[in-house]
């Protein structure tokens, strides 16, 4: 993870911007955001390129076609947030809190999800070609059409995750836990054809 952390040329530390309100002319670019409160942001079109976020309260916060481009966010909370048709290319998360967040839209390609704890969580129609979802703890999570070609998913915790309508085809059964995950037909069969099953109609 430290690999893909950007290297900031300027430091925001322990600022409050509770219920601040952010827009299209708000540009940050190789920012290190510490410690800062964003708890009831809103956001409208607000962009972030190669930024870090360590410690920062994203709760109850709101983004609507925000970006955060090749962004790294370390222990952050996202309780109760919303990403709404956001863009998150290449950003990375570690040991984040995400407990009621809601992600609407967007795309969110080669991210980083490694060993996040996502159970709380609901990804909706989201694009998350080639996510990183290893080790990931997705019990009980929401992850409905999202088009996670090219994921990796080893060791990922899925039990109950409702995966329906969900591009499942890099998705390695023997490598993943399953149980009770809720799935299509056309899902099921992709799965059983990954385990090399025969499958015909009766």
């Amino acid at each position: 993870m430290t690999d893909r952390r950007p290297d900031t040329t300027s430091r925001v530390s322990g600022e409050d911007w509770y219920g601040r309100e952010l827009g299209a002319d708000d540009v940050f670019e190789g920012v290190l955001f510490q410690d800062c409160d964003f708890t009831e942001l809103t956001d409208h079109g607000a962009s972030f390129t190669d930024c870090v976020f360590r410690g920062v309260r994203f709760n109850v916060s709101e983004h609507v076609d925000a970006a955060f481009t090749n962004c790294t966010f370390e222990r952050c909370s996202f309780f109760d947030a919303s990403f709404t048709r956001c863009k998150l290319v290449g950003s990375a998360f570690v040991s984040c809190e995400w407990d009621l967040t809601k992600v609407d839209g967007g795309n969110w390609g080669f991210v980083s999800l490694t060993r996040n704890d996502l159970s709380g969580a609901s990804f909706t129609g989201v694009r998350m070609r080639e996510a990183d979802l290893s080790g990931a703890r997705c019990g009980g999570a929401v992850l409905r059409d999202l088009d996670l070609s090219g994921a990796l998913w080893h060791r990922a915790e899925l039990q109950g995750c409702d995966l329906r309508g969900s591009d499942l085809s890099s998705l390695d059964p023997l490598t993943v836990d399953l149980a009770k995950a809720i799935v299509t037909v056309d899902q099921a069969v992709t799965i059983a054809q990954s385990l090399r099953l025969d499958v015909r109609p009766e």
